[in-house]
């Protein structure tokens, strides 16, 4: 697919969204199976920008996005993780964050 990604304008409102959102609840990552669940459903979408991992539909960068418990996909693609006072998602281990930017996936 050869669709562009969001103007500048549109991925910063996509992502002041989603720091806003993921501040207002602590900061909550996903576990590892489900980031890498994530990662899995990204890979196989023809949204995804390989060369680049990022979003095609909301130009967000996958290895992320898909870290954050209170973001979703755009084309509901990730399963829905409640975050909340009564179901906070287990953080990731500090090796986790911030892994490699050239993660491959497949299903």
């Amino acid at each position: 697919m050869s669709e562009k990604t969001p103007s500048l304008m549109e991925m910063m409102k996509n992502f002041a969204k989603d720091v806003i959102d993921y501040a207002k609840e602590g900061a909550p990552h996903v576990t590892e199976t489900q980031y890498n669940e994530r990662l899995r459903e990204c890979a196989a979408c023809p949204h995804l920008k390989p060369k680049i991992m990022r979003c095609g539909k909301c130009g967000c960068m996958v290895e992320h996005k898909a870290k954050w418990a209170t973001t979703n996909c755009p084309e509901d693609r990730w399963l829905k993780i409640k975050v909340g006072s009564k179901s906070k998602p287990v953080k990731l281990k500090k090796r986790d964050r911030g892994k490699s930017n050239n993660t491959k996936t497949s299903k």
